[in-house]
């Protein structure tokens, strides 16, 4: 007897998995470089004590929907909870993709949204992004009305190029899009505008956001949507039953009630963005505007591989994407601490000029 073959499809792009190397400064998949507020801690560990754990959790996760609603100005019928954004994106694909139907991408993007897809049986049509990594609003319009896709995927900020699109095009691929439009908002609290604005009952739009960033929580792997109610329905009916354990909406629910917290959070890393941005101009690297809480970079006359490794030999952990397609050469840094960006800039000042030619 031998064991079956499985699908030939189901690997994630390689290289594509952040490595996992010990560092003083890790700088390489976004977090936030800020624990959560000691408070929340406090106040989540004395409700993980009040669990009934021989009971299942609520399985619409109601009352996290109903403060997710509040804070954002919708119902709780236009709110879904999941195991982080990715599960939000799978039960989307699940929904509206399926066997013979497409998903529409702009690359490069965030690799997850088009390998979802293909785990969900759905097509992938992808076009490209300028050099400049924009979009380009007629080729957008074009691909839309000749693919024809159920599901458009656009991220804004962009991962990993940092950009946010134009609110403008967003609304115009929302009012052309023949199926449903999906904006990935992981790190929207960091940019000047949201598409939560472009919501409405009859308007074909999701919004997706995470806990994971801007308010210090990747360990608990929370994510939700904000969508017309009808989508949000759909989406229950896809997901497996009490997927949402009861500590997760224990935690999403305490966060919620720190909002100045999250808020004084983002503003400090988005000055540091700032100073980190203008650090790197003093450099050999090309960079591109960023809207999130990391910035794309390009060494000059250096392999991006040889800079990566060099800044390792450093302790300090990037991201290396200049093997993924579109993005040769390129680096990109999460924002991190003061501290930790002055030791990034100085180890990248260091390795340029040992690397440079």
């Amino acid at each position: 007897m031998t064991l079956p073959e499985p699908r030939a499809d189901l690997g994630l792009r390689e290289g594509y998995h952040s490595a996992q190397v010990d560092v003083e400064v890790r700088l390489n998949t976004n977090e936030s470089p800020l624990p959560p507020p000691p408070a929340w801690l406090a106040d989540l560990q004395a409700a993980v004590g009040a669990i009934e754990y021989h009971r299942y959790p609520d399985r619409r996760a109601w009352a996290l929907r109903e403060a997710l609603a509040d804070l954002h100005g919708l119902a709780p019928e236009q709110v879904f909870c999941a195991n982080g954004s990715n599960e939000v994106l799978q039960s989307l694909c699940l929904a509206y993709g399926g066997a013979g139907r497409r998903a529409l991408t702009f690359e490069p993007t965030y690799a997850l949204h088009s390998h979802i897809a293909h785990l969900t049986g759905t097509g992938v049509v992808s076009a490209n992004r300028r050099s400049d990594f924009t979009l380009d609003a007629d080729l957008v319009l074009d691909v839309l009305k000749a693919e024809g896709p159920e599901i458009t995927f656009l991220c804004s900020p962009n991962n990993p190029t940092g950009m946010s699109e134009p609110r403008g095009l967003v609304a115009s691929v929302v009012e052309a899009a023949p199926g449903l439009v999906v904006v990935d908002e992981a790190y929207g609290q960091f940019a000047d505008w949201s598409a939560r604005d472009l919501l409405a009952e009859d308007a074909p739009l999701v919004v997706t956001r995470t806990f994971s960033k801007t308010w210090s929580m990747a360990a608990v792997r929370l994510g939700y949507a904000l969508a017309p109610a009808p989508v949000v329905a759909m989406l229950e009916r896809v997901a497996l039953p009490y997927h949402l354990d009861a500590i997760k909406q224990a935690a999403g629910l305490l966060a919620v009630t720190h909002v100045a917290e999250m808020e004084a959070r983002v503003g400090l890393l988005v000055r540091e963005r700032q100073r980190l941005i203008a650090g790197l101009g003093e450099l050999p690297v090309e960079t591109w505007p960023s809207q999130a809480n990391f910035v794309l970079f390009r060494p000059e006359g250096s392999s991006g591989a040889d800079v990566w490794q060099g800044l390792v030999d450093r302790s300090v952990l990037v991201r290396d994407t200049s093997s993924w397609p579109g993005l040769e050469g390129c680096l990109r840094v999460t924002v991190g601490t003061e501290a930790e960006n002055d030791r990034f800039l100085a180890a990248l000042r260091e390795v340029l000029k040992e690397t440079g030619k």
